[in-house]
């Protein structure tokens, strides 16, 4: 069985209010912002033959600007739920008649790939699996109990390089 908990709602980080914003959002916000801006006036100065088409080009980016910070956290939440379904039939092909709940750490300082399981027998563990794709899951980490060896869980597999393709 799954259960899919987040910490926050990745819309919310990212257009909402601006307490909830990441340092990072904020600064490629402002730089996308500055970077039209100064595409407008750069735009302005062209000769009037080529301004029409210049200011065209300027709306163009910037309306792709907008899109993708736009579309950007919906895209995230899309491509996570598909991720939790893989790594939700693996965990099911792996460790049958087990019931755990998988929660994924929202922010941009997280991978929103990597996500985090806890086995219903297995409460005080946390593991965490890096999903690629439907043929490439693998535990990438885990959190454990005081003074016990990671090796000593019930779920631990061993720890693969991701780095390889």
């Amino acid at each position: 069985m799954i259960h899919l908990h987040e910490q926050e709602h990745p819309v919310d980080t990212i257009v909402g209010q601006e307490e909830n914003m990441h340092p990072i959002t904020v600064i490629e916000i402002t730089a996308s912002v500055i970077f039209a801006v100064l595409l407008f006036i750069i735009a302005m100065l062209i000769p009037k033959k080529a301004r029409k088409i210049s200011l065209f080009l300027v709306l163009s980016i910037t309306l792709v600007l907008i899109s993708f910070f736009a579309v950007r956290p919906y895209w995230i939440d899309y491509k996570v739920s598909i991720k939790t379904e893989q790594l939700n039939l693996y965990l099911k092909q792996k460790y049958p008649n087990q019931e755990w709940k998988i929660d994924r750490k929202v922010g941009r300082q997280y991978n929103p790939y990597s996500l985090d399981v806890t086995f219903e027998n297995e409460k005080d563990w946390t593991y965490s699996y890096l999903v690629r794709d439907n043929q490439t899951i693998s535990q990438n980490g885990y959190s454990v109990p005081d003074g016990t060896s990671p090796e000593a869980g019930q779920h631990h597999e061993p720890l693969r390089d991701n780095n390889r393709s």
